[in-house]
Protein backbone atom coordinates (compact mmCIF):
# COMPACT_ATOMS: atom_id res chain seq x y z
CA UNK A 1 0.00 0.00 0.00
CA UNK A 2 2.84 2.47 0.91
CA UNK A 3 4.40 1.59 -2.94
CA UNK A 4 0.84 2.11 -4.12
CA UNK A 5 0.30 5.63 -2.43
CA UNK A 6 3.53 6.90 -3.14
CA UNK A 7 3.46 6.29 -6.94
CA UNK A 8 -0.40 7.92 -6.98
CA UNK A 9 1.43 10.98 -5.39
CA UNK A 10 3.63 11.19 -8.23
CA UNK A 11 0.91 11.05 -10.82
CA UNK A 12 1.34 7.16 -11.87
CA UNK A 13 -1.73 6.54 -13.55
CA UNK A 14 -1.86 2.89 -14.43
CA UNK A 15 -0.51 0.31 -11.78
CA UNK A 16 -0.33 -3.77 -13.00
CA UNK A 17 0.70 -6.46 -10.36
CA UNK A 18 2.35 -9.66 -12.13
CA UNK A 19 2.58 -12.88 -10.09
CA UNK A 20 5.82 -14.17 -10.63
CA UNK A 21 4.48 -17.98 -10.25
CA UNK A 22 6.58 -20.35 -11.81
CA UNK A 23 4.61 -23.58 -12.79
CA UNK A 24 2.61 -23.05 -8.99
CA UNK A 25 -1.48 -22.67 -9.85
CA UNK A 26 -3.12 -18.58 -10.89
CA UNK A 27 -3.92 -16.57 -7.65
CA UNK A 28 -7.38 -15.11 -8.13
CA UNK A 29 -7.24 -11.34 -7.94
CA UNK A 30 -8.49 -12.20 -4.18
CA UNK A 31 -5.27 -13.74 -2.88
CA UNK A 32 -3.20 -11.64 -5.33
CA UNK A 33 -4.68 -8.72 -2.85
CA UNK A 34 -4.09 -10.33 0.28
CA UNK A 35 -0.66 -11.48 -0.87
CA UNK A 36 0.06 -7.61 -1.04
CA UNK A 37 -1.65 -6.31 1.54
CA UNK A 38 -4.16 -4.15 -0.74
CA UNK A 39 -6.92 -2.70 1.40
CA UNK A 40 -10.40 -2.47 -0.43
CA UNK A 41 -10.12 0.99 -1.66
CA UNK A 42 -6.96 0.19 -3.64
CA UNK A 43 -7.16 -1.17 -7.35
CA UNK A 44 -4.23 -1.86 -9.42
CA UNK A 45 -4.99 -1.53 -12.87
CA UNK A 46 -4.27 -5.00 -13.74
CA UNK A 47 -3.61 -8.22 -11.78
CA UNK A 48 -1.50 -10.47 -14.42
CA UNK A 49 -0.76 -14.29 -13.04
CA UNK A 50 2.24 -15.40 -15.14
CA UNK A 51 0.77 -18.29 -17.47
CA UNK A 52 4.75 -20.56 -17.78
CA UNK A 53 3.13 -23.04 -20.57
CA UNK A 54 1.29 -19.71 -22.52
CA UNK A 55 3.57 -19.11 -25.84
CA UNK A 56 1.51 -15.69 -26.45
CA UNK A 57 2.92 -14.68 -23.06
CA UNK A 58 6.84 -15.15 -23.46
CA UNK A 59 9.62 -13.97 -25.51
CA UNK A 60 12.82 -15.22 -25.89
CA UNK A 61 15.67 -12.44 -24.79
CA UNK A 62 19.40 -14.99 -25.02
CA UNK A 63 20.56 -18.36 -24.44
CA UNK A 64 22.72 -19.74 -21.65
CA UNK A 65 25.44 -21.49 -23.85
CA UNK A 66 25.68 -25.24 -23.08
CA UNK A 67 29.58 -24.91 -21.86
CA UNK A 68 28.42 -22.77 -18.59
CA UNK A 69 25.16 -25.49 -17.68
CA UNK A 70 28.11 -28.01 -17.99
CA UNK A 71 30.48 -26.28 -15.81
CA UNK A 72 27.69 -25.29 -13.50
CA UNK A 73 26.80 -29.00 -13.23
CA UNK A 74 29.99 -30.59 -13.15
CA UNK A 75 29.23 -32.41 -16.68
CA UNK A 76 25.93 -33.81 -15.78
CA UNK A 77 24.08 -31.71 -18.07
CA UNK A 78 25.25 -30.07 -20.90
CA UNK A 79 22.71 -28.25 -22.69
CA UNK A 80 22.24 -24.35 -23.49
CA UNK A 81 19.03 -22.88 -21.35
CA UNK A 82 16.87 -20.70 -23.77
CA UNK A 83 16.48 -17.65 -21.64
CA UNK A 84 12.46 -16.91 -22.31
CA UNK A 85 10.56 -14.54 -20.00
CA UNK A 86 7.35 -13.21 -19.46
CA UNK A 87 6.77 -10.23 -22.57
CA UNK A 88 5.33 -7.95 -20.19
CA UNK A 89 9.02 -7.20 -18.78
CA UNK A 90 10.26 -6.43 -21.76
CA UNK A 91 7.39 -2.98 -22.57
CA UNK A 92 7.06 0.48 -22.64
CA UNK A 93 6.42 0.48 -18.49
CA UNK A 94 8.12 3.81 -16.69
CA UNK A 95 8.99 1.70 -13.68
CA UNK A 96 9.47 -2.16 -12.68
CA UNK A 97 9.46 -2.69 -8.82
CA UNK A 98 10.06 -6.44 -8.11
CA UNK A 99 8.65 -7.59 -4.78
CA UNK A 100 10.09 -11.12 -3.16
CA UNK A 101 10.90 -12.48 0.42
CA UNK A 102 14.03 -14.31 1.72
CA UNK A 103 14.31 -18.13 3.14
CA UNK A 104 16.24 -20.86 2.23
CA UNK A 105 15.58 -22.69 -1.00
CA UNK A 106 16.39 -25.99 -2.48
CA UNK A 107 17.22 -25.00 -5.83
CA UNK A 108 18.78 -21.42 -5.52
CA UNK A 109 20.27 -21.27 -2.28
CA UNK A 110 17.99 -18.86 -0.73
CA UNK A 111 14.51 -17.15 -2.46
CA UNK A 112 14.90 -13.91 -3.98
CA UNK A 113 16.74 -11.60 -5.95
CA UNK A 114 16.62 -12.26 -9.28
CA UNK A 115 14.98 -15.59 -9.24
CA UNK A 116 11.98 -13.28 -9.66
CA UNK A 117 12.52 -13.26 -13.38
CA UNK A 118 14.33 -16.49 -13.99
CA UNK A 119 12.65 -18.79 -13.45
CA UNK A 120 9.84 -16.98 -11.82
CA UNK A 121 8.62 -15.29 -14.79
CA UNK A 122 10.07 -18.01 -17.25
CA UNK A 123 8.90 -20.25 -19.54
CA UNK A 124 8.41 -24.35 -19.43
CA UNK A 125 12.09 -25.39 -20.86
CA UNK A 126 13.60 -22.62 -18.31
CA UNK A 127 11.98 -24.05 -15.31
CA UNK A 128 12.34 -27.67 -16.18
CA UNK A 129 16.28 -27.00 -16.88
CA UNK A 130 16.60 -25.10 -13.89
CA UNK A 131 15.39 -27.13 -11.37
CA UNK A 132 17.14 -30.19 -12.49
CA UNK A 133 20.73 -29.02 -12.82
CA UNK A 134 19.58 -27.60 -9.37
CA UNK A 135 18.58 -31.53 -8.56
CA UNK A 136 22.58 -32.68 -10.29
CA UNK A 137 23.89 -30.18 -8.27
CA UNK A 138 22.31 -31.26 -5.14
CA UNK A 139 20.22 -30.08 -2.46
CA UNK A 140 22.41 -30.31 0.09
CA UNK A 141 25.41 -28.27 -1.74
CA UNK A 142 22.72 -25.74 -2.87
CA UNK A 143 20.12 -24.71 -0.14
CA UNK A 144 20.85 -22.02 2.87
CA UNK A 145 23.87 -21.21 0.41
CA UNK A 146 24.46 -17.77 -1.21
CA UNK A 147 26.73 -18.09 -3.80
CA UNK A 148 26.41 -21.48 -5.44
CA UNK A 149 26.67 -23.45 -8.80
CA UNK A 150 22.82 -22.66 -9.22
CA UNK A 151 22.51 -19.41 -8.12
CA UNK A 152 25.40 -18.64 -11.41
CA UNK A 153 22.78 -20.37 -14.11
CA UNK A 154 20.25 -18.06 -12.19
CA UNK A 155 22.21 -14.62 -12.64
CA UNK A 156 23.31 -15.37 -15.91
CA UNK A 157 19.84 -16.04 -17.23
CA UNK A 158 18.59 -12.58 -15.48
CA UNK A 159 21.88 -10.68 -17.11
CA UNK A 160 20.09 -11.61 -20.66
CA UNK A 161 16.50 -10.32 -19.27
CA UNK A 162 17.97 -6.78 -17.88
CA UNK A 163 19.57 -6.31 -21.26
CA UNK A 164 15.85 -6.23 -22.74
CA UNK A 165 13.91 -4.29 -19.62
CA UNK A 166 13.16 -0.94 -20.85
CA UNK A 167 12.24 0.78 -17.58
CA UNK A 168 14.43 1.71 -14.29
CA UNK A 169 13.87 -1.83 -12.11
CA UNK A 170 14.32 -1.87 -8.18
CA UNK A 171 14.38 -4.88 -5.88
CA UNK A 172 12.73 -5.16 -2.69
CA UNK A 173 13.99 -8.17 -0.48
CA UNK A 174 11.96 -8.57 2.38
CA UNK A 175 12.36 -10.87 5.59
CA UNK A 176 10.50 -11.85 7.70
CA UNK A 177 8.90 -14.51 10.27
CA UNK A 178 5.36 -15.66 10.59
CA UNK A 179 3.40 -16.77 13.34
CA UNK A 180 0.26 -18.05 12.71
CA UNK A 181 -1.45 -16.02 10.33
CA UNK A 182 0.78 -13.18 11.31
CA UNK A 183 3.95 -11.68 9.38
CA UNK A 184 6.38 -9.75 11.60
CA UNK A 185 8.87 -7.92 9.19
CA UNK A 186 12.53 -8.50 10.27
CA UNK A 187 14.18 -6.49 7.64
CA UNK A 188 13.79 -4.70 3.89
CA UNK A 189 16.47 -4.98 1.26
CA UNK A 190 16.77 -2.34 -1.78
CA UNK A 191 18.99 -1.85 -4.66
CA UNK A 192 18.20 -1.01 -8.47
CA UNK A 193 19.24 -2.13 -11.83
CA UNK A 194 20.94 -5.80 -12.62
CA UNK A 195 24.12 -5.95 -9.62
CA UNK A 196 21.51 -4.10 -7.41
CA UNK A 197 19.37 -7.09 -7.48
CA UNK A 198 22.48 -8.92 -6.49
CA UNK A 199 23.42 -6.30 -3.77
CA UNK A 200 20.45 -6.58 -2.09
CA UNK A 201 19.56 -10.32 -2.42
CA UNK A 202 22.69 -10.92 -0.30
CA UNK A 203 22.13 -8.03 2.21
CA UNK A 204 18.68 -10.36 2.97
CA UNK A 205 20.39 -13.68 2.71
CA UNK A 206 22.60 -12.39 5.82
CA UNK A 207 19.71 -11.50 7.60
CA UNK A 208 17.55 -14.65 7.03
CA UNK A 209 20.34 -17.07 7.70
CA UNK A 210 19.52 -15.43 11.34
CA UNK A 211 15.79 -16.35 11.38
CA UNK A 212 15.33 -18.92 9.17
CA UNK A 213 17.91 -21.66 10.13
CA UNK A 214 17.60 -23.96 13.29
CA UNK A 215 20.32 -25.56 14.77
CA UNK A 216 19.61 -28.89 16.10
CA UNK A 217 22.15 -30.81 18.70
CA UNK A 218 21.47 -34.67 17.42
CA UNK A 219 20.03 -36.42 14.39
CA UNK A 220 16.30 -36.52 14.50
CA UNK A 221 14.64 -39.86 14.87
CA UNK A 222 11.18 -38.22 13.98
CA UNK A 223 10.15 -35.20 12.52
CA UNK A 224 6.46 -33.83 12.15
CA UNK A 225 6.28 -30.65 9.61
CA UNK A 226 2.98 -29.17 10.57
CA UNK A 227 2.20 -27.12 7.08
CA UNK A 228 0.07 -24.24 7.16
CA UNK A 229 -3.14 -23.91 4.65
CA UNK A 230 -1.47 -21.50 2.49
CA UNK A 231 0.28 -24.69 1.05
CA UNK A 232 -2.42 -26.54 -0.36
CA UNK A 233 -0.44 -29.45 -2.51
CA UNK A 234 2.57 -31.37 -2.13
CA UNK A 235 4.07 -29.54 -4.55
CA UNK A 236 4.79 -27.06 -1.67
CA UNK A 237 4.49 -29.09 0.94
CA UNK A 238 7.41 -30.69 -0.32
CA UNK A 239 9.36 -28.31 1.58
CA UNK A 240 8.96 -29.76 4.80
CA UNK A 241 11.28 -32.97 3.59
CA UNK A 242 13.81 -30.49 1.42
CA UNK A 243 13.86 -28.81 4.91
CA UNK A 244 15.54 -31.72 6.59
CA UNK A 245 17.63 -32.90 4.52
CA UNK A 246 21.00 -31.22 6.03
CA UNK A 247 23.90 -33.80 6.59
CA UNK A 248 23.45 -35.58 9.63
CA UNK A 249 19.91 -33.89 10.51
CA UNK A 250 18.02 -37.30 9.93
CA UNK A 251 18.97 -40.25 11.62
CA UNK A 252 19.80 -43.50 9.18
CA UNK A 253 16.25 -44.83 9.11
CA UNK A 254 14.36 -41.78 10.27
CA UNK A 255 10.99 -40.86 9.60
CA UNK A 256 10.08 -37.63 8.15
CA UNK A 257 6.31 -36.62 8.30
CA UNK A 258 4.68 -34.36 6.30
CA UNK A 259 1.36 -33.26 8.63
CA UNK A 260 -1.75 -31.87 6.25
CA UNK A 261 -5.10 -32.90 6.40
CA UNK A 262 -6.12 -30.19 4.62
CA UNK A 263 -4.14 -31.17 1.52
CA UNK A 264 -5.85 -33.54 -1.13
CA UNK A 265 -3.80 -33.61 -4.44
CA UNK A 266 0.32 -33.42 -5.08
CA UNK A 267 -0.47 -30.91 -7.43
CA UNK A 268 -3.40 -28.05 -7.83
CA UNK A 269 -2.48 -28.41 -11.97
CA UNK A 270 -4.12 -31.85 -13.53
CA UNK A 271 -1.48 -32.53 -15.52
CA UNK A 272 1.25 -31.96 -13.12
CA UNK A 273 -0.63 -33.95 -10.35
CA UNK A 274 -0.77 -36.54 -12.73
CA UNK A 275 2.90 -36.31 -14.30
CA UNK A 276 3.24 -37.08 -10.20
CA UNK A 277 0.96 -39.87 -9.70
CA UNK A 278 2.44 -41.11 -13.34
CA UNK A 279 6.43 -41.24 -11.88
CA UNK A 280 6.09 -41.55 -7.82
CA UNK A 281 8.95 -40.27 -5.88
CA UNK A 282 12.61 -42.17 -6.35
CA UNK A 283 15.92 -41.32 -5.65
CA UNK A 284 18.47 -39.65 -7.79
CA UNK A 285 19.73 -42.49 -10.15
CA UNK A 286 16.28 -43.95 -10.37
CA UNK A 287 14.69 -40.87 -12.10
CA UNK A 288 17.91 -40.23 -14.27
CA UNK A 289 17.68 -43.90 -15.79
CA UNK A 290 13.55 -43.48 -15.77
CA UNK A 291 14.31 -40.29 -18.19
CA UNK A 292 16.29 -42.43 -19.74
CA UNK A 293 13.33 -44.12 -21.69
CA UNK A 294 10.83 -40.88 -21.01
CA UNK A 295 12.95 -38.12 -22.69
CA UNK A 296 9.82 -35.55 -22.76
CA UNK A 297 8.53 -36.37 -19.09
CA UNK A 298 8.94 -32.97 -17.33
CA UNK A 299 12.49 -32.03 -15.44
CA UNK A 300 11.05 -29.87 -12.92
CA UNK A 301 8.35 -32.79 -12.12
CA UNK A 302 11.76 -35.25 -11.90
CA UNK A 303 13.17 -32.35 -9.97
CA UNK A 304 10.53 -32.25 -7.35
CA UNK A 305 10.29 -36.02 -6.84
CA UNK A 306 13.63 -36.49 -6.21
CA UNK A 307 13.88 -33.51 -4.08
CA UNK A 308 10.57 -34.70 -1.60
CA UNK A 309 12.44 -37.91 -1.40
CA UNK A 310 15.73 -37.29 -0.36
CA UNK A 311 18.74 -39.51 -0.79
CA UNK A 312 18.96 -42.83 -1.71
CA UNK A 313 20.53 -45.62 -4.10
CA UNK A 314 18.80 -47.80 -6.93
CA UNK A 315 19.99 -51.09 -7.95
CA UNK A 316 19.36 -51.18 -12.00
CA UNK A 317 19.36 -55.10 -11.76
CA UNK A 318 17.21 -55.61 -8.88
CA UNK A 319 14.94 -52.57 -9.56
CA UNK A 320 15.40 -51.89 -5.88
CA UNK A 321 15.74 -48.43 -3.98
CA UNK A 322 17.10 -48.26 -0.60
CA UNK A 323 16.85 -44.33 1.02
CA UNK A 324 18.08 -42.78 3.79
CA UNK A 325 15.45 -42.10 5.52
CA UNK A 326 11.56 -42.09 4.48
CA UNK A 327 8.53 -39.61 3.98
CA UNK A 328 5.40 -40.34 4.97
CA UNK A 329 1.98 -38.20 4.29
CA UNK A 330 -0.29 -37.51 7.17
CA UNK A 331 -2.74 -35.58 4.39
CA UNK A 332 -6.26 -35.67 2.81
CA UNK A 333 -4.46 -38.61 0.72
CA UNK A 334 -5.22 -41.90 1.14
CA UNK A 335 -3.27 -44.93 2.15
CA UNK A 336 -3.58 -46.42 -1.53
CA UNK A 337 -2.41 -42.81 -3.45
CA UNK A 338 0.67 -42.73 -1.06
CA UNK A 339 1.90 -46.22 -1.27
CA UNK A 340 1.51 -46.29 -5.15
CA UNK A 341 3.84 -43.28 -5.13
CA UNK A 342 6.29 -44.65 -2.99
CA UNK A 343 5.31 -42.98 -0.24
CA UNK A 344 4.41 -43.72 3.35
CA UNK A 345 0.98 -42.80 4.72
CA UNK A 346 -0.12 -42.21 8.25
CA UNK A 347 -3.85 -41.44 9.23
CA UNK A 348 -4.07 -37.80 9.81
CA UNK A 349 -6.07 -38.24 13.00
CA UNK A 350 -3.24 -40.32 14.49
CA UNK A 351 -0.91 -37.84 14.79
CA UNK A 352 -0.76 -36.13 17.98
CA UNK A 353 1.98 -33.57 18.89
CA UNK A 354 2.81 -35.36 22.57
CA UNK A 355 3.47 -38.62 20.61
CA UNK A 356 6.61 -36.01 18.74
CA UNK A 357 8.17 -34.27 21.72
CA UNK A 358 11.32 -36.06 23.43
CA UNK A 359 14.81 -37.44 22.13
CA UNK A 360 15.13 -37.80 18.74
CA UNK A 361 11.73 -36.02 18.02
CA UNK A 362 10.84 -32.62 16.90
CA UNK A 363 7.50 -31.41 15.82
CA UNK A 364 7.69 -28.80 14.13
CA UNK A 365 5.11 -25.44 13.52
CA UNK A 366 4.62 -23.66 10.09
CA UNK A 367 6.35 -26.28 8.24
CA UNK A 368 8.70 -25.98 5.95
CA UNK A 369 10.09 -22.38 6.78
CA UNK A 370 12.63 -23.32 8.33
CA UNK A 371 16.10 -24.90 7.57
CA UNK A 372 17.53 -27.64 10.06
CA UNK A 373 21.63 -27.97 10.48
CA UNK A 374 23.36 -30.35 12.84
CA UNK A 375 25.36 -27.51 15.17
Amino acid sequence: PLIYQELRNKGMIQIDSLNAGGTHRAMTEKEIRIKLGLPKQINFTHYYNHEYNDPEQLVIVGEIPASFVAEKTQGELSQSIPVVVNKLITEDYDLIIALSGTLPHEAAGYAGGLKVFFPGISGPEVIDLLHWAAVLIGIPRIIGTVDNPARDVINKGSSYIFNKIKAPTISFNMVFEETGQVVIPKGLYIGTGFNGFIDAYKQATRASSQLHIVYIDKPLEFAVQVIDKSYDEIWTAGKGSYKLQSPGVMEKGGEIIIYAPHINCFHSRPEMDFALKQIGYHCKDYVKKYLESNSEFSKNVAAHVINVRGQGSFDVHSGKEEFNFKVTLATGISKDVCESVGLGYRNPDSIRKEGFIGPGKLWIENGGKYLYKIK
